[in-house]
């Protein structure tokens, strides 16, 4: 298939990336183009974000969880009847899995895709020494493909000279890379953290006026002319390798059971971190998905066979998951009595007997998982792991494994010691998951189709249970 597309990368994070890929679908959009947004790396947040604010729907493209082989074909599956990709890099676009690894990078992804690549620029505090910059991360790889530079946190002013001075400088080294715009010191392009995460209906209004109001603006500022002929001088992405794919995933899903069954999952303000490829699955699988909210429900959709409680900020709203006691108490009910459960990090947190919030104020939770989890302060497990079972339980057996990935603040008094998760570089390890049963719970959070045999147990234990 041919479909013009870009990667924007960076040298590190923090460089602006997140807004102005907003701000570029944005004005792509409004322009009447059909944009098919992605985002590099195991991320939850940017592609709910491109969703709920932009409009935009969104998928990730992750070389740890999908193939070499696979990722064309999940990037070309998205892309169907869409005019131009925009893929978010993830990181310093040379950052892999690893410290010294480019395996699963921004660099990585663009290689696998044949993406013309853009690289966003924070210049603050820099004038030459911008150019030895850009030399590097251009001549750091002879594929590295950088057929564009975009700069931030720019002023208008600075602007002329800053572009003549490093495309002179990179001319005269044999790079004609054009700099292909700015974006301005301006509160327009500015995004708390917390934005990018979940957010009030009330919030995602006023954040889709100024994501409106920064593409217009990226419009004065950017060429999107010279962006949409480089997206458009992407090589062609043969048909022979999405096929490929899709039929390696076939066959990795073949004998999956065809009785409908109804699967809970919850989903509100404090619960929505759920990779988009997860819930293709289990679709796939034959489950029929019924969103609820922990917050504000009572109960579990009627005729629920299974329960998912993905990952999300209930510690943020730990007082009023703890004041709906008629949800905890249906919830403790339905996984003590036996209903298929899985449970990844923040729906781990709300299965423990007690939940703390950021001021460190306890509040009741289910009481599933005996122990207290509450915040450490500090970042405590971070990135890419492999989860090996080491006993035989009801969806992964001792020694199989599933990847994952982690990212969490908050700890427990029991993390769980039924699984271990191993770093790919296989220099860390430590013991996680509860294993109970029915129960799947602990802070990892799981991408199915990495091993398709857990989904397909799950599935089959919750039509055992509505037998």
């Amino acid at each position: 298939m041919r479909i013009p597309r870009i990667l924007l990368a960076a040298p590190a994070s923090g460089s602006g990336k997140t807004v102005l890929a907003c701000a570029l679908m944005k004005a792509l959009e409004m322009r009447g183009e059909k944009v098919a947004a992605y985002k590099c790396g195991p991320d939850y947040i940017d592609p709910m974000f491109h969703r709920e604010v932009l409009g935009i729907d969104s998928e990730n493209l992750d070389l740890f969880f999908e193939s070499r082989e696979e990722l064309p074909r999940v990037f070309a599956r998205h892309a169907k009847e869409k005019e131009i990709a925009v893929i978010e890099g993830v990181m310093g676009y040379y950052d892999g899995m690893t410290m010294g690894s480019l395996s699963a990078s921004s660099y990585d992804v663009a290689r696998v895709t044949k993406t013309p690549v853009l690289l966003v620029l924070s210049l603050k505090g820099m004038a030459l020494s911008a150019a030895a910059l850009v030399e590097g991360m251009i001549g750091f790889q002879k594929d590295s493909n950088i057929r564009g530079l975009l700069l931030n946190r720019m002023s208008k002013n600075l602007y002329p000279r800053m572009k003549q001075m490093l495309e002179q400088e990179l001319q005269k080294r044999g790079y004609t890379i054009p700099v292909l715009g700015y974006l301005a010191q301006d509160e327009i392009f500015s995004l708390e953290s917390r934005h990018l995460g979940l957010v009030t209906p009330e919030e995602i209004q006023g954040l889709k006026g100024q994501m409106a109001q920064a593409g217009k603006r990226l419009e004065e500022t950017v060429d999107l002319d010279a962006i949409l002929r480089i997206a458009q001088s992407a090589p062609e992405l043969s048909v022979s390798d999405c096929k490929k794919g899709s039929k390696q995933k076939e066959e990795k899903r073949a004998g999956k059971g065809h009785t409908p069954v109804l699967i809970a999952v919850a989903r509100d303000k404090a619960f929505g971190f759920y990779y988009k490829e997860n819930l293709e699955l289990l679709k796939e699988l034959g489950c029929e998905l019924a969103f609820f909210s922990p917050l504000s429900d009572t109960g579990l959709p009627k005729g629920s066979k299974g329960l998912v409680l993905g990952g999300g900020y209930p510690e943020l709203y730990a007082r009023k998951l703890s004041e709906n006691k008629a949800m905890l108490t249906c919830i403790r009910e339905a996984v003590q009595g036996g209903m298929p459960c899985m449970a990844e990090c923040g729906g781990f947190l709300y299965l423990h007997e007690s939940l703390a919030d950021p001021d460190q104020k306890e509040y009741p939770m289910a009481g599933v998982i005996k122990g207290k989890a509450a915040s450490r302060g500090k970042l405590v497990r971070f990135g890419y792991i492999c989860i090996e079972g080491q006993k035989d339980g009801v969806y992964l057996k001792n020694g199989e494994v599933i990847r994952g990935h982690e990212f969490h603040y908050w700890d427990s008094t029991d993390s769980g010691r039924d699984c271990l998760a191993v770093k790919p570089d296989k220099t860390r390890s430590w013991q996680c998951i509860h294993m109970e049963g029915n129960l799947f719970a602990g802070y990892p959070h799981l991408y199915l189709p990495s091993f398709v045999p857990f989904a397909r147990r799950f599935v089959n234990q919750c039509t055992q249970t509505g037998e």
